[in-house]
C-alpha cells in the first residue's frame, strides 16, 4: 500500500485552452466556458494557448531517484535523464484539485532548486515539469482490486507557446539577498528560457554561412577573360602603343578598353554578378551615357534584374544579368524576380472589385475541372 509521507511539490493546475471569440470561421470552435475537455485546434487536436490556475496547490509525491545510467540497447549512447515517474495517493488528488491530474499540469519539484548554479541569475533556478502520461499504478491495487494511486510520467518543462501563462505570470524579486535591497522583478522565462540563447546561436550561423558563402550561385571574378577589338576579334594585349600618352603614360582621350564580349566572358549556372570582368570599371544608371567609349560596361538598374552592357563602339550588347543575391532574405536579396515573388505579400484588384494575391501558387490557379 501507499506509505505516507513523500516529496512536496507545487502543482499548476490546467485549466483548459484560453478562452474563444466568435471569428466568422465555422472551423474553429467556439465554447460558451473554458474546460480541460475543450479542444483549441480542431485540425492538428492541439491546446497551443493553454490556461492556468494562478493559485498553487502542494501535493505530495513519491518517486525514485537514480543516477543517470548510459543506455546501450539502441544505435549509439543514450543518457536516461529527465524523466520521473512519480506516484500521487488517488483521494489526496481528488480532494486537493477536485480531479486527477493529467496531461498538461505543471508541477515544481521544490526539492530540485538549484540555489548554486553558474549563472548570475537573481534567484534559485527552479525546476519545472509538465505530466504526461497518467493512469493507475500496478503497486496501489488493494486485496479488494480498488486501485488508490495515480502514477504520472513527469518530462522537463521546455519555453513553448503552451506555458507562457505560467512563464510569463510568475515573477522573481531581484533582491541581492537576505535584508537586500529590491530592483524589481523578473519574469520566469527570463531567466529559465533559453530561446534568446538558441537565437543568438542562429544568428552567428548565419552570419558564419553569410561569410562563407555570401551570394547565391558561383563566383567567377578571379577567372581572367581576354579582351576584344571593335571587330570582336580576341586581342591579347589591352592597348597598343599608340593609345598611350609618351608624357604621363595615360590613355588618350579616343582610346577604347580591349575589354571582354558576352562569348568570352565565363557563364554557367548564377554567374551573373552585375560587375564587368577583369576587374574592369562600369558605370551604372537607368539610362546609357552619351560619350561611351569602345569597350566601356553600364550596368542598367530599371532593368530586373539589373543588366550589364558592353558598348562595342557602334552598340550597347548585353554581357550578363545580375542574378547573385544574398541568400539571406531581407533588403539586400531583392535583385531578383524569384525574390520578389516568393516575398511578395501584395494584392492585385481587377476591373469587377474582386481583390486577388499577385503571388498565387499552381495548385490554387490550375485546379481540375469535373469531367460531366
Amino acid at each position: 500500500m501507499f506509505v505516507r509521507g513523500g516529496t512536496e511539490v507545487n502543482l499548476h493546475k490546467y485549466l483548459g485552452p484560453m478562452p474563444t471569440t466568435v471569428t466568422g470561421d465555422a472551423t474553429q470552435p467556439v465554447y460558451t466556458n473554458q474546460s480541460v475537455t475543450n479542444i483549441q485546434d480542431i485540425l492538428f487536436l492541439e491546446n497551443r494557448d493553454r490556461k492556468y490556475d494562478p493559485d498553487i496547490y502542494v501535493m505530495r509525491g513519491v518517486y525514485q531517484r537514480s543516477d543517470n545510467d548510459f543506455d546501450l540497447s539502441q544505435f549509439g549512447l543514450f543518457l536516461q535523464s529527465g524523466t520521473i515517474m512519480m506516484t500521487f495517493h488517488y483521494n489526496d488528488m481528488i480532494k486537493e484539485i477536485g480531479r486527477k491530474i493529467m496531461d498538461g499540469d505543471v508541477f515544481e519539484l521544490v526539492h530540485l532548486k538549484d540555489y548554486d548554479s553558474l549563472n548570475d541569475l537573481p534567484a534559485a533556478l527552479k525546476r519545472y515539469y509538465v505530466a504526461g502520461d497518467c493512469s493507475w499504478a500496478t503497486e496501489g491495487f488493494s486485496q479488494l482490486w480498488y486501485p488508490h494511486l495515480w502514477r504520472v510520467k513527469l518530462n522537463p518543462l521546455v519555453d513553448s507557446q503552451e506555458y507562457k501563462d505560467i512563464l510569463n505570470t510568475i515573477t522573481v524579486d531581484n533582491s541581492a539577498g537576505p535584508g537586500g535591497t529590491s530592483t524589481g522583478s523578473t519574469p520566469l522565462v527570463d531567466i529559465m528560457s533559453t530561446y534568446d540563447r538558441y537565437v543568438s546561436i542562429n544568428e552567428a550561423v548565419i552570419t558564419q554561412a553569410e561569410t562563407d558563402v555570401p551570394k547565391s550561385g558561383y563566383d567567377v571574378s578571379h577567372i581572367f577573360s581576354l579582351g576584344a577589338d571593335k571587330d570582336g576579334d580576341t586581342v591579347r594585349t589591352p592597348f597598343v602603343a599608340s593609345d598611350i600618352d609618351p608624357l604621363n603614360g595615360n590613355l588618350t582621350a579616343d582610346t577604347g578598353t580591349f575589354s571582354p564580349v558576352a562569348s568570352q566572358n565565363p557563364t554557367g549556372w548564377l554567374t551573373g554578378d552585375g560587375l564587368a570582368p577583369n576587374g574592369l570599371p562600369v558605370t551604372a544608371g537607368v539610362t546609357f551615357p552619351t560619350s561611351p567609349l569602345q569597350g566601356d560596361y553600364h550596368l542598367r538598374l530599371d532593368y530586373m534584374p539589373n543588366r550589364l552592357f558592353r558598348y562595342d563602339g557602334r552598340k550597347w550588347t548585353r554581357i550578363e544579368d545580375n542574378v547573385r543575391t544574398n541568400l539571406t532574405a531581407g533588403d539586400a536579396n531583392n535583385k531578383t524576380l524569384r525574390n520578389s515573388f516568393t516575398n511578395n505579400p501584395t494584392t492585385h484588384t481587377l476591373t469587377n472589385g474582386d481583390t486577388i494575391p499577385e503571388k498565387q501558387p499552381l495548385s490554387h490557379v490550375l485546379r481540375p475541372k469535373a469531367d460531366y
